[in-house]
């Protein structure tokens, strides 16, 4: 059975390059996003690790802990964090998961329970060790977004969906399509008119199903 949305994740102790750590007391009451990756020192994972390194005032700003998944060493890792940190020009101040037995890939559907790590492997034996995972406070998985080994990571659209997942969470609402911060949000069809009044500003019919309006300030 794979790991779907408002699963619970699966609450593993991990080794890291900063040590032990075990997820759900890392994340606390935090969000936390975990990232994976097929091998270190691959061109593509850098850039991403880079990207992410870049964005630590981001993360912050939403109360948002972030954490690699790659299925080499904490030794790999350590070494590998200086290319990171000299392509993305900021330093890696997040745990990297050595998942060096595959158990964190298994657990999370990203490899089938009979994977292995061949001799002379390459990336491409673990290559669809390649999601984003956003999960929530509650620890369970909010969003997951799978990628291709030639196809980098889109980390902006990363930070948009967490703010909608956020602003959701927060407010009981929907965003619609290509929503960011300040734009209106989806009004529950649970609500009537006129509570919706009450609670959105700017409402705005478009369907008998859809109606859209700004949060309150």
């Amino acid at each position: 059975m794979g790991l779907r949305i408002n699963d619970t994740i699966p609450n593993l102790t991990v080794q890291t390059d900063e040590g032990e750590i075990t997820l759900h007391d890392w994340i606390g009451d935090h969000w936390a996003i975990l990232f994976s990756h097929p091998k270190d020192f691959t061109p593509v994972c850098t850039t991403e690790f880079g990207a992410v390194a870049q964005l630590a005032d981001e993360w912050a700003k939403r109360d948002t802990k972030v954490m690699g998944i790659s299925v080499d060493s904490a030794e790999d890792h350590k070494k590998w964090k200086v290319d990171i940190e000299k392509v993305g020009g900021a330093k890696a101040g997040f745990p990297i998961i050595a998942d060096t037995d595959l158990s964190v890939a298994k657990a999370f559907d990203m490899l089938p329970a009979e994977a292995y790590l061949p001799d002379g492997r390459t990336p491409a034996d673990t290559a669809t060790v390649r999601v984003v995972f956003i999960v929530g406070p509650d620890k369970k998985l909010k969003l997951a977004l799978t990628y291709p080994m030639n196809v980098g990571r889109n980390f902006a659209e990363v930070v948009r969906a967490l703010d909608a997942l956020q602003t959701a969470a927060k407010h009981g609402v929907s965003t619609p399509a290509d929503w960011r911060v300040g734009d209106d949000v989806v009004i529950p069809g649970t609500l009537s008119d006129e509570d919706a009044a009450k609670k959105f500003t700017g409402v705005k019919r478009i369907l008998p199903y859809l109606r859209k309006g700004a949060l309150p300030a």
